[in-house]
């Protein structure tokens, strides 16, 4: 059998008789849209976070999207970010018209802070860290970065469900923080979903209005531009399920990453490491090694597909040429992208699946010495 970088499937078999109900208590309610399942994940959510507001909208590209435009960010402004991330992140950025600025990132993928002021400049409006991998951005010398040149704070948070950073959760340290569901994350939906997180009011209610026409009342405009993005009635209600089982989620995870380390920590791969004042949930497991594409190659005969999360940066694709950046623009980052990979990580992963692609992996490993 095919051991591969992420599945659901028997994590549904354990789960599927609460997945069901929660599918027939939304199409029994009367109330398919914007309605108690929306409502009350968005009260749970926050609460679980310790925010004071969450407004659900259809995906994380989206949560990012409206956060910013909710933030005041548009045409003109530039926001700062990190470019070895997913793809949405900087498409978000983009789709409000603002302008994507990179800086570059420390050894354990994160946001390289020390390098953010040299990058602001008057057109500066957002600061945007990304918590990657599972864990946080160091966020206070930002935070002071941002109060002192008087710039809004989105966290990117679509990787970090869960995590901590000196005792506070992802989410709940900047502005506002945008959150995806994607099936695959540390608290996903079966399809797509996002939410933005804040404790600001005003801006809970530009996001309310942002995701719903602009509209506060009904058949109202009130400003523009405003969407569609709408979380989904059903996917809230399997979130507010999930929601309950989501430190079981992050403890399988943490105990899958123990293992890992337990298993291949004399081996010549660079392990993840937890940053100071973190506590890591390991949205993915990324290793890395110079001969990176022999190795996938070597254990996809073996039946083991895994994932490189992720092998382009963004200033170095087409789609963003217009930026202007060059190869050799952002070091780190690129020479990170060249080694890195993704092993199986989700919770329902066996541990006799875990130790067989172990065992295929030291086995590649040696077989390249």
């Amino acid at each position: 059998m095919t051991l591969r970088v992420w599945g659901y499937l028997d994590e549904y078999a354990a789960e599927r008789a609460d997945i069901l109900d929660a599918v027939d208590t939304v199409f029994g309610s009367g109330r398919l849209v914007l309605a108690g399942s929306v409502r009350s994940f968005e009260e749970e959510f926050a609460a679980w976070n310790g925010a004071r507001h969450c407004v659900g909208v259809d995906n994380g590209t989206n949560a990012v999207k409206l956060g910013l435009e909710a933030l005041g960010v548009g045409p003109g402004d530039e926001v700062i970010t990190v470019s070895n991330t997913a793809a949405p992140t900087v498409v978000a950025i983009v789709g409000t018209g603002a302008t994507p600025v990179f800086v570059d990132v420390r050894e354990d993928y994160l946001m390289d802070v020390s390098q953010v002021e040299a990058a602001i400049t008057p057109r500066t409006r957002c600061l945007l860290p990304v918590h990657l991998y599972g864990q946080c951005v160091d966020m206070a010398p930002l935070e002071e970065l941002a109060a002192r040149h008087g710039l809004a704070v989105l966290e990117d948070c679509a990787q970090a469900h869960g995590a901590r950073h000196h005792d506070r959760a992802a989410g709940t340290m900047g502005t506002a923080a945008a959150f995806s569901f994607y099936p695959t994350k540390v608290l996903g939906a079966y399809g797509d979903g996002g939410a933005v997180l804040t404790s600001d009011q005003e801006v809970d209610r530009r996001l309310r209005r942002l995701r719903y026409y602009g509209m506060e009342e009904r058949y109202y405009v009130t400003e523009l531009p405003a969407h569609n993005s709408r979380l989904d009635e059903v996917q809230a209600e399997i979130l507010r399920r999930k929601l309950r089982r989501l430190d079981a989620y992050v403890m399988a995870r943490r105990e899958i990453a123990r293992r890992y380390a337990e298993g291949l920590g004399d081996t010549e791969l660079v392990l993840p490491e937890t940053a100071p004042g973190n506590e890591h949930v390991h949205y993915v497991y990324v290793v890395r090694h110079p001969r990176r594409d022999e190795i996938i190659e070597a254990l996809r005969e073996r039946d083991i597909e895994l994932n490189i999360s992720y092998p382009w940066p963004i200033h170095t694709m087409t789609g963003f040429a217009h930026l202007g950046y060059r190869e050799g623009s952002l070091p780190v980052t690129e020479r990170l992208a060249r080694e890195i990979f993704s092993l199986p990580m989700y919770p329902s992963l066996a541990p006799e699946a875990q130790d067989r692609g172990v065992e295929a992996l030291r086995e590649v490993l040696k077989s390249l010495s």
